[in-house]
């Protein structure tokens, strides 16, 4: 065994939002298994322009970290909405609940997690003006 694994986020990961019919609207790319990672999750998730994401979540336990990666858009976090840039990282806690909608140009974000912790609790159109 190498020590290592290398792949493309967006050639050697599968679109997950494809087959969950959400592809108009995403990209998302959960790569902690292609990526053999034992410590941490990874995941890529591409928003298109001008689009929000059609849930929310929050974690029982698993904290994550987001970095934007390119394009801009705004996170709402509870009650709170944030705008995001271009390398703005975005820590959030298990509990809080998350969603994203990306701006012009998209929004392309990394996602760092827990290994393997399956805690997500969805809220479908929890975002509404």
């Amino acid at each position: 065994m190498a020590g290592y694994t290398k792949l493309h986020l967006i050639d050697d990961v599968e679109d997950s939002a494809q087959k969950f019919g959400m592809g108009e609207v995403l990209e998302a790319h959960f790569a902690r298994e292609a990526i053999e990672a034992q410590k941490f999750g990874l995941s890529l998730q591409r928003l298109k322009p001008n689009q929000r994401l059609p849930f929310a979540h929050r974690h029982e336990q698993q904290e994550e970290v987001y970095v934007v990666v390119a394009g801009s858009g705004r996170a709402k976090l509870e009650d709170e909405i944030l705008e995001l840039a271009q390398w703005d990282a975005l820590r959030v806690d298990p509990e809080v609940v998350r969603g994203f909608e990306a701006g012009p140009d998209g929004l392309e974000l990394i996602a760092f997690g827990a290994p393997g912790i399956r805690d997500t609790e969805q809220f479908m159109d929890w975002w509404t003006d």
